[in-house]
């Protein structure tokens, strides 16, 4: 969330963000409204903590002094001032705590880079990478590939699991595990240090690294324990250090973390969202940076252009998009996707969001380091690597031949066995 100092000293930089955002002013208003009642209930407790004190030691002169009817007068007089500091801090807390809860709801402030636009139609192409396969036949969609080659079985998931449940299957489900693979040796030749963290988190940690009222529709639910199954490793390892004071020697801190991810997916979603590619539980690699604040756009491009090798290596062909303010979501301050050319679907997809989400989480986690001037909060970044089952689709797309095999891209043939293709499952 937004530092408090950002709605007292400079409002109109959170109203300029929401005018390119095309939002209302009404929740700034409101937190402003908040703070400055919150702060007036601080001030009468206060001046009637100081009457008490005063009136305190007037008693005990008075008493000193052997006037026990001035003791009495005053006594009288400041009976209900404890009672009265009471109702006033518990309305300063209602409001500060409701102030709070309203703050968490605005949106981060873009970078003034980010394009104009209402929604992902004005996306800017940035960049286009690869080479758009030709086919002599009609290419198919990634749906009738796993079928004809009996790689997943969707059927009998449901039965067990409900839709969008899968089992992976035969030379389908090795390839699953070399990207994996390969994305981590990716990974921690750059540096990362691979986690694989918790596949459950608590209410606060969660609200620490996103807006679970915009989020919480599409998370799984964990009762009666509280905990919620994540949908990307993203939010456990951001949360990591939260309420530390992390030593500035650790920064920055690089973790490549891999785990299940669960996404409830709800909602109508079209024909080339079937299959594999929306589904309520996958695997993805994600690269993640807490660092110093002065580091973080060089740090936001360092991820980019890792995801621009590590897909380039693929052999796939695929576009660069920077996101529009009306594509943007609360938490970040910058944002770009690499989307996938899907011959089959005759579409570009999404198959990599890479963020800089700035001090904007670690002020909701009390995330900060050591400075010579104190304590500041650091900034945080994340990016896909690789979400598995989305590059199945783009290489099963983009690899297929006439008589439904798939070519390996070469960079995963060594944890295949030396395979060129990936070939039909026999059951």
């Amino acid at each position: 969330m937004l530092e408090m100092r950002l709605f007292r000293d400079s409002p109109e930089v959170i109203r300029a963000d929401h005018d390119r955002r095309g939002l209302p002013h009404d929740m700034i208003d409101q937190v402003i409204a908040l703070d400055t009642r919150w702060k007036d209930l601080r001030y009468q407790a206060d001046k009637l903590r100081k009457k008490r004190n005063e009136s305190a030691r007037s008693i005990a002169a008075a008493k000193k002094s052997g006037n026990k009817e001035e003791a009495e007068r005053i006594l009288s007089e400041v009976a209900d001032i404890g009672a009265e500091i009471e109702r006033l801090g518990n309305e300063a807390d209602e409001a500060e705590n409701e102030r709070d809860r309203v703050r968490m709801r605005i949106p981060n402030i873009m970078h003034e880079s980010v394009p104009i636009g209402d929604n992902d139609t004005k996306n800017i192409e940035r960049s286009m990478h690869g080479v758009m396969p030709k086919f002599t036949f009609e290419p198919k969609v990634h749906n009738d590939l796993i079928e004809e080659n009996a790689w997943v079985d969707l059927g009998r998931a449901a039965k067990v699991a409900g839709s969008r449940f899968y089992y992976l299957k035969g030379d389908l489900a090795r390839l699953e595990m070399a990207l994996q693979q390969h994305t981590i040796d990716f990974l921690v030749n750059r540096g990362f240090t691979l986690v694989q963290p918790p596949v459950m988190m608590n209410r606060e940690a969660y609200e620490g690294v996103t807006d679970l009222s915009d989020f919480e529709t599409v998370m799984y639910g964990i009762q009666p324990d509280g905990f919620y199954a994540i949908a990307t490793s993203e939010h456990p390892l951001t949360a990591m250090f939260m309420d530390e004071i992390i030593e500035p020697a650790l920064l920055p801190i690089k973790m490549a973390g891999v785990s299940p991810c669960f996404r409830r997916e709800v909602g109508a979603h079209g024909l080339s969202d079937k299959g594999i590619w929306r589904v309520h539980q996958f695997t993805k690699v994600e690269q993640i940076v807490i660092c110093r604040p002065e580091d973080s756009w060089d740090h936001h491009e360092e991820l980019l252009q890792n995801c621009i090798e590590l897909w380039d290596g693929l052999g796939l062909h695929y576009r660069v998009v920077d996101i529009c303010t009306g594509d943007m979501g609360t938490v970040a301050a910058k944002k770009y996707d690499l989307e996938a050319w899907l011959p089959g679907a005759g579409a570009y997809k999404e198959v990599v969001s890479c963020s800089n989400c700035t001090d904007y989480q670690a002020n909701r986690l009390k995330m900060r380091y050591r400075t010579a001037e104190g304590n500041t909060s650091v900034h945080t970044l994340n990016s896909t690597a690789v979400a598995t089952s989305r590059a199945l689709v783009a290489i099963m797309e983009q690899g297929q031949e006439e008589d439904g095999r798939v070519i390996i891209p070469e960079v995963l043939r060594p944890y295949m066995g030396g395979k060129n293709h990936i070939e039909k499952s026999n059951w």
